[in-house]
């Protein structure tokens, strides 16, 4: 293939997440020495993408990016679903494709993520990822045909977000109404149902894996 048509190549290391369920910055873990976020970022074959960004949402990650000589790109809101997939997008909206690498495969080689984009090269229409046992993984290349889609995917999250919001507030307004009526909690059941009004008062938005999220994506998009 002649340089001039040589499909530009983007790669978003995906390093933002909360990762509330792990209880710190799991990407500061160690494993033989080495955080998970730098094996990520070690993982990325760069000579193989035109551009490599990293979006977190952390100052010690964006200067590490800058040591790999990638584009740091900070997150402010990691908390609104697809965010980083429309900041990875925007900032490689002029590439062909673009591939999406998650920051918790510590074991990902940087041959196998090579070896992915040459794959994607020769069938530059198609979606790419890896997997295991038959069941698509990450990383995942994506041409530039679903990028709409893929930046639809924080739309529709946050619709989700929103309507389950105001599920929440629905049934916490009845049970307000409830408490203030003068309940008091003398049985067994009141005492449960105040109970389940404080766990809901105090629920905190569903975390997604942004691993989940693009594998999900990634089999959802490669059926078209």
């Amino acid at each position: 293939m002649d340089v001039e048509n040589k499909p530009k190549i983007g790669c978003v290391v995906m390093a933002a997440g909360n990762a509330r369920r792990f209880g710190e910055n799991k990407l500061a873990a160690q494993l033989r020495g080495r955080s998970l976020i730098l094996r990520a970022l070690e993982a990325v074959p760069a000579e193989k993408f035109d551009k490599v960004v990293v979006v977190t949402q952390y100052p010690e990650v964006m200067r590490l990016a800058g040591e790999f000589h990638f584009a740091g790109i900070h997150n402010p809101h990691p908390d609104y679903g697809s965010h980083t997939i429309e900041l990875g997008l925007t900032a490689l909206r002029d590439c062909d494709g673009v591939l999406f690498q998650v920051s918790d495969q510590p074991l990902l080689r940087r041959e196998s993520v090579a070896e992915l984009v040459d794959r994607w090269r020769t069938r530059p229409e198609k979606i790419v990822a890896l997997g295991h046992g038959g069941v698509r993984g990450n990383p995942c290349l994506f041409p530039a045909r679903f990028f709409p889609e893929l930046l639809e995917l924080r739309e529709q999250r946050a619709e989700m977000a929103e309507a389950s919001e105001r599920k929440r507030q629905s049934i916490l307004r009845v049970e307000r109404e409830w408490i203030m009526r003068g309940c008091k909690a003398r049985t067994t059941k009141s005492k449960e149902r105040i109970q389940r009004y404080e766990a809901l008062l105090n629920q905190e938005a569903p975390e997604t894996d942004e691993a989940v999220k693009m594998a999900a994506a990634s089999r959802r998009l490669g059926k078209k």
